[in-house]
């Protein structure tokens, strides 16, 4: 089965395949992919993007320092403790 012409402007134009997904096609007839692709898809409101939540990010974000920090404090500890034992 052919790809089906949904809609076509002078910059490019979008096909609907079998499978129900979409191919877009540059002037010259060459696939316009990635994000290009999503965002003629997006203004021509056949695609609906998501952007991921901002505040799970900065969570992330904030607890990593602090497992660093663990981390380091034994680390410290042993380094120590080494000193101790060389200096007897």
């Amino acid at each position: 089965m052919g790809m089906k012409l949904v809609k076509k402007t002078a910059e490019y134009s979008i096909y609907q395949r079998g499978d129900e997904r979409y191919a877009v096609k540059d002037a010259n007839k060459k696939a316009v992919n990635g994000d290009e692709k999503v965002r003629i898809l997006v203004e021509e409101e056949l695609l609906k993007a998501s952007v991921p939540a901002k505040p799970a990010v900065e969570e992330a974000a904030a607890e990593e320092p602090a497992a660093e920090a663990s981390e380091e404090a034994p680390a410290e500890e042993a380094a120590a403790e080494e000193a101790v034992e060389e200096d007897k």
